[in-house]
């Protein structure tokens, strides 16, 4: 019994791998003549330069793949350089190589498994060939000496926690082929000031930037739908972030302990707020709720020790349990709905209402004298013409004239608050590089004692002059800045020659009209929802009216 023991033990060691070439160990697949490199009996340390091919029993094999975990826990390997034959890099194959500094990955790798370097602690830095297409689950956990990483123009996805606990990471540019960002993938980043997201990212997963402490700002585009839960929970060195008005619901705990945050514009898409969505952002001083709002969740601004006041819509149909709780400093609660489909008595549980002033439609003010947690407020009052929320800042318009951007709003003295962002901006891989750009711009006009005006943007767009150039060379290059603002189902354009005609096409290439520019800008009318094209000179600009 003892001898057929040892047997299989001894069978099972020996398949762990085919063969051993120089130190380092394979599996063959002798009908394809392919190597994979495999674990073996010794761990690998030092320095390993893998070969693109081997000679087994004079058959030539080509080594295109690094087997699971084939590495790991090699925690004397220092290098590693990977040939041109290589095309996968599969699941956990460096993890827990705490000594690994540097990797050469070449450019024929177009796949590396989850984990595949995470817990190489002095990781330093890594460039991802263009031809991956995908950054895997956990791919980085954990790579705490990792500072910098180029993510190539091929790459669509970030995985879930790709890049968690990426502890010494300060920047990282996401390229505009990345559509979707996941869960954690960015999570205890402590050492993260900045990042970009393009607007070819839709989606971003729950707690994606949880804990990245020195986070002080971030752009959501525009073209994202939603935020999920714990998404910036524990950014606390978060000042300002803008959500764009394409977001319909601020998940649980989204901005929760952001305790450097001191204001936030909540958009008029959003129709719902999660629970604890602003809990302990302590510094955050006044907020108002956009129209759009139809519940507030258990918590969701708990804790707000700076929060003085509060404005709530007519739209809001329910507030949840402690929704303000231990909002201490809170003066002015500005409240427009006439009633509640749903209300906790506990609403503003250790918050003092008792020394602050209820303001609500005079119509129903015996209602909330009648009603907890209403009728808990020191002072009950009627709605007045110049309070908080009861006037709103009118959408302002954006031009571009003599190099500058001008915003004019209708409302008198307002101040804009602008945002100004390019995806333009990116490492090329190709022989020929357009010089065109374009420029996302987001503007809101506010003034005390009014509410903040929705959201105004416009594109910004640098084409050739409209003259003819007598050289060619890059240095006389004339370049010319065109706005495009669309609101309403009206087409503003900006920055033009006075008289200068644009033509404006359907997406099959029907004909829709032109218009002449007066004083530089010039104007049009399309159905809202549609796409229209206006022809430029000779660049053609596709516009989504609003």
């Amino acid at each position: 019994m003892a001898t057929l023991i040892l047997s299989v033990i001894f069978s099972i060691s020996a398949s762990a791998y085919d063969v051993e070439v120089d130190g380092i160990y394979y599996n063959l697949v002798s009908k394809a003549k392919i190597a994979e490199v495999t674990k073996g009996d010794n761990n690998y340390s030092g320095s390993i330069s893998i070969p693109s091919s081997i000679k087994v029993n004079d058959a030539d094999y080509s080594v295109t793949r690094i087997g699971q975990s084939a590495f790991s826990y090699c925690s004397g390997l220092t290098s590693v350089t990977i040939p041109n034959s290589m095309t996968s890099i599969e699941e956990g194959a460096f993890s827990y190589c705490s000594s690994l500094t540097s990797i050469t990955i070449s450019n024929s790798v177009t796949s590396i498994g989850k984990s595949a370097f995470s817990y190489c602690s002095r990781l330093k830095s890594i460039t991802i060939p263009n031809s991956v297409t995908k950054i895997g689950d956990c791919i980085f956990e954990e790579c705490s000496s990792l500072t910098s990483i180029t993510i190539p123009e091929s790459v669509t996805s970030i995985g879930s926690s790709a890049f968690y606990k990426c502890s010494s990471l300060t920047s990282i540019t996401i390229p505009n082929s990345v559509t979707s960002i996941g869960w954690h993938a960015f999570s205890y980043c402590s050492s993260l000031t900045s990042i970009t997201i393009p607007e070819s990212v839709t989606s971003i997963g729950s707690s994606a930037f949880y804990k990245c402490s020195s986070l002080t700002s971030i752009t959501i585009p525009n073209t994202v739908t939603s935020i999920g839960w714990y998404t910036f929970s524990g950014c606390s060195g978060l000042t300002s972030i803008t959500i764009p008005n394409t977001v319909t619901i601020i998940g649980d705990e989204t901005f929760y302990n952001c305790s450097s945050l001191t204001s936030i514009t909540v958009p008029n898409s959003v129709t719902s707020i999660g629970k604890s969505a602003f809990s302990y952002c302590s510094r955050l001083k006044s907020i108002t709720i956009p129209n759009s709002v139809t519940s507030i969740g258990y918590g969701a601004f708990s804790y707000c020790s700076s929060l003085t006041s509060i404005t709530i819509p007519n739209s809001v149909a329910s507030i949840e349990y402690g929704a303000f709780c231990s909002c201490s400093n809170l003066e002015n609660f500005y409240c427009y709905a006439e009633n509640f489909s749903s209300i906790d008595v506990d609403i503003f549980k250790d918050s003092y209402i008792e020394y602050a002033t209820l303001h609500v439609p005079s119509s129903a003010i015996s209602y909330y004298q009648t009603t907890a947690p209403w009728s808990g407020f020191g002072t009950i009052k009627a709605l007045e013409s110049t309070d908080v929320g009861t006037k709103k800042c009118e959408t302002p318009t954006i031009s571009f004239a003599d190099g500058e951007l001008v915003f004019i709003c209708a409302t008198e003295g307002v101040e804009y608050v602008s945002e100004i962002k390019s995806n333009d901006i990116n490492k090329f891989y190709t022989e020929k590089v357009s010089l065109t750009a374009c420029y996302d711009i987001s503007v809101t006009a506010t003034k005390s004692g009014f509410s903040n005006s929705d959201v105004a943007t416009a594109k910004l767009y640098w084409l050739p002059s409209s003259g003819s150039l007598d050289e060619t060379s890059i240095n006389n290059v004339s370049m010319r800045g065109i706005a495009i603002q669309s609101d309403g189902g009206f087409i503003t354009i900006s920055g033009l020659d006075n008289n200068e005609t644009v033509s404006f096409y359907a997406t099959d290439g029907k004909n829709l009209g032109f218009s002449t520019a007066i004083n530089g800008t010039t104007f049009f009318t399309a159905q809202t929802g549609s796409v229209v094209i206006a022809k430029i000179g000779n660049e053609s600009i596709k516009i989504l009216v609003k």
